[in-house]
């Protein structure tokens, strides 16, 4: 039970070691609390485990921002200017606080995916 992330690099087939991620809290327009600030250990995770444990988690509208184009400008790949993905944002609502949330991200310098996790 919680909130967890991973990421996949789908351009080298490997988890996205070294991304840098952010959890905000969002509320109705476009205003957002940051929440936590992590970068990803080698398996793509946060180092921490969960972004929120079980009895940390709430009800309510979060964003994740994965900073995409930093790392893989980090990993030697040449990305036009301006690139095409930067930061790639995903808002997402939590439901039911006692469920699991896993909010994986599928990336490359042209595409991403995301769906919901178990």
């Amino acid at each position: 039970m919680g909130l967890s992330t991973h990421v996949l690099d789908t351009m080298h087939g490997c988890p996205a070691a070294g991304m840098h991620v952010k959890l905000y809290a969002t509320t109705q327009g476009e205003h957002a609390k940051l929440l936590k600030t992590i970068t990803l250990n080698d398996d793509g995770r946060n180092p921490d485990g969960m972004l929120f444990n079980h009895d940390q988690l709430k009800v309510g509208t979060y964003k994740l921002v994965f900073d995409v184009a930093s790392y893989f400008k980090a990993k030697g790949v040449t990305l036009p200017e301006p690139n095409f993905l930067n930061l790639v944002h995903l808002d997402f609502g939590i439901a039911h606080a006692d469920q699991h949330y896993h909010v994986p991200l599928l990336v490359s310098p042209w595409s991403y995916s995301t769906y919901r996790g178990s």
